[in-house]
């Protein structure tokens, strides 16, 4: 059962507030679609908006890619945003069920004004809480989770349910912020004098290198891939600090820097993680 009082997003809030008054402003035109860190060719990319679109939509093909996406797929999305990484999916494949799947209707709102399933393909959005998938099992082959899973109140349980709605041999993605488990020190010394920022409805602390692949293999996964590709990430926030400061978002700019300085210390590791489910 969905309850409403979960939805504790105030990101989105801001985010949304921007779109509807703004729609030609920086933030609309590079979140508009996706609202993801971007994949940039090397650590000096330029971060204009034009880089910043074309970086969020590299990200969504490497994590598709990490999920051996192809056509005639069931694919689940969760925490679908606004329904670009379905977008994407759907301008692609052919023959495939595709579902959106979050906790704030307000998103999946424009989720469902943005995206039309082409011909052959079908296009879905459904409310519902990540920890408490609304599918029966086996339902479908991929399931991704495109730098949300720090929103749902337990990862545990989140791949647990993700397990239980694939196929034995489905695949799991999850793209996020992993602690540097060699840095935990430093970090802990660094955030003690720095804390007070805002995570934007975080729920979950962020795991610490390898606690991916053992909380996997305990829900019933095997890991496929554990890739790092935070250099390629670190033009991110330069864009973010741009598009925040011209949207008057301060807590978004302060948070983005503060984002930026603990991955370019190397304390966090923005890591695509896929998983293949076993059979029981």
């Amino acid at each position: 059962m969905v309850d409403a009082t979960k939805v504790d997003l105030p990101y989105f809030d801001q985010l949304l507030e921007q779109l509807a008054r703004s729609p030609d402003s920086k933030i609309s035109k590079t979140m508009g679609r996706h609202v993801h860190w971007g994949y940039f060719q090397s650590p000096a990319s330029d971060a204009s908006v034009a880089s910043c679109v074309l970086a969020a939509e590299a990200m969504t093909d490497r994590v598709c890619q990490a999920g051996r996406m192809a056509d005639g797929l069931r694919i689940l999305d969760v925490g679908c945003g606004f329904g670009g990484t379905v977008a994407f999916l759907n301008e692609r494949l052919s023959g495939c069920q595709l579902v959106g799947l979050n906790i704030d209707e307000r998103q999946l709102v424009r989720a469902r004004q943005l995206v039309t399933a082409r011909p052959g393909n079908t296009v879905s959005f459904v409310r519902g809480d990540a920890v408490e998938l609304p599918f029966e099992a086996g339902t479908f082959d991929l399931v991704l989770a495109v730098e949300c899973i720090f929103h749902f109140s337990s990862r545990k349980t989140f791949f647990s349910e993700a397990r239980r709605v694939l196929r034995p041999g489905g695949t799991l993605v999850v793209s996020d912020f992993v602690v540097n488990g060699d840095k935990i020190d430093d970090m802990a010394e660094w955030t003690a004098a720095n804390a007070g920022n805002s995570f934007f409805g975080v729920k979950t602390a962020a795991l610490c290198t390898g606690t991916y692949p053992r909380l996997a293999r305990g829900a019933g996964f095997r890991t496929l891939a554990d890739e790092d590709i935070t250099a390629n990430t670190l033009p991110t926030y330069a864009g973010l600090k741009s598009i925040y400061a011209e949207a008057n978002m301060h807590d978004g700019v302060a948070a983005a820097a503060y984002l930026e300085e603990m991955s370019r210390r190397g304390f966090f590791e923005y890591r695509i993680l896929s998983f293949e489910a076993q059979a029981t």
